[in-house]
């Protein structure tokens, strides 16, 4: 799931919750619980069920904070990363570790 401007919420278990993502794996479950928790989120974690034992183990992450939109929160550069600079989409979804603010890429000479 990646970022989507819809507020998703439900609830895990008795807890109401905004979803973060659904269906991620172990790697991302964890990347994103310590990011969350770093930036002052409690984080709620189910397991989804398995079809079979061949499949790998997902998660559901919501957070507790029931007006949490992880788009805007990205987006508005509200969330830190553990050193102290500003989320970034890439940074967000993994695709990077670099945070540095410009969206676009420059050729470099």
């Amino acid at each position: 799931m990646a970022l989507a401007g819809k507020h998703a919420f439900g609830s895990i278990e008795d807890t109401r919750v905004t979803f973060v993502e659904k269906k991620v794996g172990g790697d991302r479950k964890d990347f994103l619980k310590k990011l969350l928790e770093h930036n002052g989120f409690e984080v709620v974690i189910q397991e989804e069920k398995k079809a079979s034992e061949e499949e790998p183990q997902l998660y559901t992450l919501g957070v507790t904070d029931m007006v949490f939109n992880p788009t805007i929160w990205v987006y508005q550069r509200k969330m830190k990363t553990f050193d102290g600079h500003k989320v970034t989409p890439d940074y967000w979804n993994q695709r990077t570790e670099d945070t540095r603010p410009q969206y676009w890429k420059t050729p470099k000479s």
